[in-house]
């Protein structure tokens, strides 16, 4: 049999790729097959993915694909803090700000990265372990399945931060969860709950991972009871506030985080797949994400035309404000870029400082 990978031999620095078993119905471990484990290998960085770790990515996913033994892949990322939270922002701030045609380069191999995952012949599972936001939303939602922690956030960090998310999710979230709804993620960059994400249809299935002594716990940060407000409308899964906010965050500390149901839901999954004619399901995976790739293949080259110009504008602004914030200093000030521009400013260095000072002050301390 020929080999049909890009490369000889794939040794990645910035991922980890692992074969792990696959467990038949009965609980036995299935001799000559097994899954192959993408793991997003940044935890310091909330599993941000640099260039070089979207090359890794793009390739592994390539391996399995024409991996013969292989009956699913799943995409995931280190530790349990999050999944994967977008692009790194320390090489958007020192590389890609005000550098649109460097930008445009990277965006190719992001938008390689998504048509990766949407072209892989193998069924591909999310394990959402933590946070999944901004381009780690996109990557997400291009996969087949979505098992999450049910502490695992959902949002968007576009409009918020100087862009637009137009690397797959306003393509694919009208697919999850409407129209009104994607344009309330898309647009606010609200963040939702697992238990939200669930409800509106994002995600296969939700687990528990905090343990309190000898049992589980659902997230006590968010209502887990089917209940509505004063206005009629489902408050499912909705952030706690007030005195249940301080439970909520009382009974949290006191947990620990096991993924062990985590991986237990992953593998079951796995396991129902095994049970299936591989061709038909190779053919009904894609037949079922035409419906993503009708939207992706049609806007994914003009959007990348339009966020490398961004970064001459809001992105240089944005990124760089970000990444060199506090927790509590991210963001620009909003309404002062809006009075600047409706008084005729235009983009430079000088209105940056303006909306954002500590980004020039960090800028020559870092210089």
């Amino acid at each position: 049999m020929k080999n049909h990978n890009l490369t000889d031999k794939l040794v990645p620095q910035h991922i980890i790729v692992s074969h792990r078993p696959i467990i038949d119905r009965a609980g036995s471990l299935v001799p000559d097959l097994h899954n192959v484990w993408i793991t997003l290998n940044n935890p310091q960085e909330l599993n941000s993915y640099t260039t070089e770790m979207a090359k890794e990515i793009i390739l592994a996913l390539r391996e399995a694909s024409n991996d013969r033994a292989a009956v699913a892949v799943v995409l995931t990322g280190a530790g349990s803090q999050a999944f994967c939270t977008g692009g790194n922002t320390r090489e958007y701030s020192e590389v890609y700000a005000g550098n649109p045609g460097e930008y445009r380069q990277y965006m190719r191999l992001f938008n390689d990265m998504v048509s990766a995952i949407l072209s892989c012949d193998k069924p591909v599972i999310c394990r959402v372990n933590g946070m999944r936001v901004g381009g780690g939303q996109e990557i997400g939602m291009a996969c087949d399945f979505s098992i999450a922690s049910d502490v695992a956030v959902f949002s968007q960090a576009g409009p918020k931060h100087g862009s637009a998310p137009d690397g797959g999710s306003t393509d694919f979230l009208p697919l999850f969860v409407g129209i009104e709804q994607a344009m309330v993620s898309a647009s606010l960059c609200q963040p939702w709950s697992a238990h939200r994400f669930y409800r509106l249809g994002g995600l296969t299935q939700i687990v528990p991972v905090l343990r309190l002594e000898d049992r589980w716990i659902a997230n006590p940060m968010v209502t887990i009871d089917r209940e509505f407000d004063e206005f009629g409308r489902v408050i499912f899964g909705e952030p706690k506030s007030g005195a249940a906010r301080e439970e909520g965050k009382a009974l949290m500390a006191r947990a620990s985080v096991d993924l062990t149901l985590l991986d237990e839901a992953v593998d079951a999954m796995t396991t129902k797949l095994l049970y299936t004619m591989p061709d038909c399901l190779t053919k009904t995976i894609e037949s079922v994400r035409k419906h993503k790739l009708e939207h992706w293949d049609r806007n994914k080259e003009s959007n990348r035309a339009w966020l490398s110009l961004n970064m001459m504008t809001e992105a240089n602004a944005g990124f760089r404000a970000f990444h060199h914030g506090t927790k509590q200093q991210r963001e620009v000030d909003f309404v002062l870029l809006r009075r600047r521009l409706a008084g005729g400013a235009r983009w430079s260095e000088e209105l940056i400082e303006e909306i954002a000072p500590w980004v020039k002050k960090t800028d020559e301390v870092t210089i």
